[in-house]
């Protein structure tokens, strides 16, 4: 069997056609880029009521080493784009080296996706903790009981945790973890990509000027 052959005869048969896709144009685009990208995230959410706030994030390690995961986008306006997660995970202990991320919306059913770059700051306590107040009540026990990131010793670690604190806290108010939070990512770049014929596909760049100023800029594909 050749396992070269296969795999590019299936990746082949995989080639997405973008034929019948719609243009991006300069001149049809918000000239502040949060509010394109307000535009775009709701005609995402038009098609995919479920995963349109999937975000890939990038982190990069202390030694260099890029690292990359999905989360999920829970706030965003002019000041930046929020996600939430353990202050003692992989990507915050990479987040308080580098201050730095980069973030990857895709919307395979438009052809359409949105990179970003930025820097990062944490969220104050008192809007995670909002957030958190309200996230269904089995997601405010998981964080809570699990050191995420690190190694257990297998599944039933995390189930018995889980059923310990739901009898510790059993018709009590869940209080948001002081190892749990925010972070917002501040862009200082966006690029808005979308699929066009023959692979000459639409790439429009916004990059931040002094005083909060965007450039605009069309990028070859």
């Amino acid at each position: 069997m050749n396992l070269q052959a296969d795999s590019t005869e299936m990746l082949n048969s995989a080639r997405i056609d973008y034929r019948n896709t719609l243009s991006l144009l300069e001149t049809e685009i918000h000239a502040c880029p949060v509010e394109e990208f307000r535009k775009w995230f709701n005609r995402a959410l038009e098609i995919d009521s479920e995963t349109p706030s999937a975000m890939t994030l990038a982190t990069v390690s202390p030694q260099g080493a890029p690292h990359v995961r999905t989360v999920l986008l829970r706030d965003f306006n002019t000041q930046g784009f929020v996600f939430y997660t353990n202050y003692t995970s992989q990507k915050a202990e990479e987040l308080s080296h580098h201050s730095l991320a980069a973030l990857l919306f895709y919307w395979p059913a438009l052809s359409m996706q949105v990179r970003i770059e930025g820097t990062v700051e944490k969220t104050s306590y008192e809007e995670s903790n909002t957030y958190f107040q309200t996230r269904p009540r089995a997601s405010q026990v998981g964080a809570w009981i699990s050191p995420q990131s690190q190694v257990i010793a297998n599944r039933e670690v995390l189930d018995q945790a889980f059923h310990a604190f739901e009898e510790k806290y059993a018709q009590q108010p869940i209080p948001c973890p002081f190892f749990w939070g925010g972070y917002r990512v501040k862009p200082t770049r966006f690029e808005f990509w979308k699929g066009r014929p023959s692979r000459l596909h639409d790439r429009i760049c916004y990059a931040q000027k002094e005083g909060h100023n965007w450039e605009i800029h069309r990028l070859a594909p």
